[in-house]
């Protein structure tokens, strides 16, 4: 290829946006089915959609029946914070951060609930100390750093006989990583994510553990009511069998069933996984083919396979902008500059619903777009 030639080959879904994500291959909106739609969300039929949306997703995320799967308002976000304000303050708490995401969750714990955690902090592109946390804590933590590309390895390192609950922002890495359901007390993510869903709603799973927090702990603070989880000192059993704490979006929740039901069509948790996988090797084969990209995340061990993180050589800020300009004109890459607080790099998702083949072909456009602007 010279310098300027632009490649033949396009990817035929060139949607590799971190959240909201690539839709699943086949999704248009006209195979959503509609019939709850117009219908009040607690109807017979709204009731009956939105928990078989919570039995889907038990299924292919494999959750126990011990956990309870609530759909909450406000994304992962939403998620988080309502685990935060109802069960923080209880013990002392512990705040891992590596990412952006993390940090807000610092932020919050210490201005907003004013509770001082304990912070342990990586840079981008590493993690904490893993085996220093003490468990006596509530300890809060990304599983997969969306805006870093760092995951952590596994669930060795919760501890079996902690005291503190473990509370895992987990929206960039269910239905891609394994997760010890056993050693998780507390889990929220969002559909947009690795689902390639709408965003909006949330979705808070809590354990036996969690659950007798919720029953025996009061929060200093008043709580919204979008918060409330528990009346009369015993959990809302409903908000967990589809009767949700807002007026959820049922447009939203079909979407989400399409897609949870083409997960199941793909092999469930292990084709999801797989299909992760084949992306993020496809990439880092791209990435070590070529000396001017390089992976923020150093160990392949703590390395996503979902929101995959690239260093360019001697990009700033600026070039980066300029780079995933180039590539979205050309329809070639939709969404690819890395987070606006993380070093400047390309973020390319390789969930499951983006195609290998289309990793694959965004390969020389990478080279076109760096020859360039080189140029």
């Amino acid at each position: 290829m010279t310098e300027l030639s632009v490649p033949v080959r396009k990817p035929a879904r060139p949607f590799f946006s971190s959240g909201p994500c690539a839709k699943p291959p086949g999704w248009s909106p006209d195979k959503l089915a509609t019939d709850s739609l117009g219908r009040s969300h607690r109807s017979k039929i709204g009731k009956a959609r939105l928990q078989y949306c919570i039995n889907l997703m038990r299924e292919v995320l494999q959750v126990p029946d011990t956990h309870h799967i609530g759909i909450v308002p406000g994304s992962d976000t939403g998620a988080v914070e309502m685990a935060m304000w109802t069960m923080l303050g209880a013990r002392p708490v512990t705040a891992l951060a590596w990412e952006s995401f993390g940090a807000g969750w610092v932020t919050d714990a210490v201005k907003q609930l004013k509770i001082d955690p304990t912070v342990m902090e990586a840079p981008y592109g590493e993690l904490p100390d893993l085996g220093a946390v003490d468990w006596s804590n509530d300890v809060i933590f990304t599983w997969n750093g969306t805006t870093s590309g760092v995951r952590v390895p596994n669930g060795d390192w919760i501890s079996e006989t902690r005291e503190g609950l473990a509370i895992a922002d987990a929206t960039s890495a269910v239905f891609a990583q394994d997760i010890a359901w056993d050693k998780v007390d507390v889990l929220t993510f969002s559909w947009q994510k690795v689902l390639g869903g709408e965003g909006a709603h949330g979705v808070l799973i809590l354990g036996p553990r969690a659950v007798e927090r919720l029953e025996s702990y009061t929060p200093a603070w008043p709580l919204p009511k979008v918060f409330r989880l528990t009346k009369g000192g015993k959990l809302i059993e409903g908000v967990f069998k589809g009767e949700t704490i807002n007026t959820p979006s049922m447009l939203a929740v079909e979407d989400a069933i399409f897609s949870l039901e083409w997960a199941k069509s793909v092999g469930g948790l292990e084709g999801m996984k797989a299909r992760a996988n084949a992306n993020a090797a496809a990439l880092g084969k791209i990435v070590e083919e070529r000396d001017w990209l390089g992976h923020l995340c150093a160990d392949p061990a703590t390395r996503s396979n979902t929101s995959v993180c690239l260093t360019v050589e001697g990009a700033d800020a600026d070039f980066i902008k300029k780079f995933a300009g180039l590539l979205e004109a050309e329809d070639a890459a939709y969404d690819i500059a890395g987070y606006r607080d993380a070093p400047a790099g390309l973020r390319i998702w390789c969930g499951a619903t983006v195609d290998t083949a289309d990793i694959e072909a965004l390969g020389p456009w990478l080279d076109w777009a760096w020859a360039s602007l080189k140029a």
